[in-house]
């Protein structure tokens, strides 16, 4: 998939492997994994198929956005732009869901 960042600072993170952006060590590798699970995937048919994201579409003002699981603590916020095949993943920022 196509992807693009609302924040810089998680593009950097992800370009530049001497870059956290004030990120744990953990955080930053398990960030990585997922951007290579993103840009590797058809559609985000495959994030609902891999239960171990627990992707979901969020609720209330989010409800334009998904969240997937980077460990116990800390989500990635993602939302979608366009239309199938076309479809574009804006990465929206990292949160602590605690």
């Amino acid at each position: 998939m196509e992807v693009q960042f609302k924040d810089a600072v998680l593009e950097k993170v992800e370009a530049d492997a001497n870059f956290n952006g004030g990120l744990s060590k953990a955080i930053v590798k398990a960030f990585r994994k997922r951007m290579q699970q993103i840009r590797s995937a058809a559609d985000e048919r495959l994030f609902y198929a891999l239960k171990s994201l627990h992707f979901e579409k969020l609720e209330g003002d989010r409800k334009h956005q998904h969240s997937m699981m980077l460990n116990d603590q800390w989500r990635l916020i993602v939302k979608f732009e366009g239309e199938s095949p076309n479809k574009i993943v804006v990465i929206v920022e990292i949160t602590d869901y605690h």
